[in-house]
C-alpha cells in the first residue's frame, strides 16, 4: 500500500490533541455565569470544547462564520439506495446558488456566508457564480458494491480539500 502524500502527512502532524487539563478553568467559568449550572446542555459542552481547542485562552479574534455545502454524486446510487436520482445533485447545487434551499434561509437568518463546492458532481462544470467553488476531485465516486468508491489519491485529495476549505 502506498504511503500518504507529504501534504497529508503535514496535515496530520499539525493536528494536536485537545488538552483536558484546561477543563477546570473552563468549567468554572461556565458555572459562574448567571444561569443554573448545566442549564444550556450541549451548548455548554461545545463551549468547553472550544475552550480546550483554544488551549485554555479566550479567542483573540473571531473569524466570520461560513458554511461550505459540498456536493458530489455517489456511484452506489445505481443500486437504488437513494431517494432521488443523481440528477437531483445538480438541481440542488443550482437551488443553493439561487437561494432556494433551507440552508440558504438558515445562513441568511444567522448572517452566515454560504459557499457551494462542486467536489464531485457528474456532468459539465457549473456556470461561474460568486458562491460557487469548483474543486472537483472526480466526477462522482464509483459504485462501492463493485470495488472502492474512490482511489487512494482521490480520498487524499478530498481530505486535503476539506482542510483547505476549513483554513479559508
Amino acid at each position: 500500500m502506498p504511503s500518504p502524500s507529504p501534504q497529508l502527512l503535514d496535515l496530520i502532524a499539525a493536528i494536536d490533541p485537545v488538552d483536558h487539563g484546561h477543563d477546570p478553568v473552563g468549567q468554572a467559568h461556565l458555572d459562574n455565569l448567571t444561569k443554573p449550572r448545566g442549564s444550556l446542555g450541549r451548548l455548554e459542552d461545545l463551549a468547553l470544547q472550544l475552550h480546550r481547542i483554544q488551549g485554555g485562552a479566550r479567542p483573540l479574534a473571531v473569524d466570520p462564520a461560513r458554511i461550505f455545502t459540498i456536493a458530489g454524486d455517489h456511484g452506489v446510487a445505481a443500486e437504488g439506495v437513494s431517494l432521488f436520482p443523481q440528477e437531483v445533485t445538480r438541481q440542488m447545487v443550482l437551488n443553493f446558488l439561487n437561494g432556494g434551499a433551507g440552508i440558504n434561509v438558515l445562513c441568511a437568518t444567522a448572517g452566515i456566508d454560504l459557499r457551494v463546492v462542486d467536489a464531485g458532481c457528474l456532468g459539465d462544470d457549473f456556470d461561474p457564480h460568486p458562491q460557487l467553488i469548483r474543486r472537483k476531485v472526480a466526477p462522482g465516486t464509483a459504485n462501492m458494491t463493485h470495488g472502492p468508491a474512490m482511489t487512494r489519491e482521490q480520498c487524499e485529495a478530498a481530505l486535503l480539500l476539506g482542510a483547505d476549505l476549513a483554513a479559508q
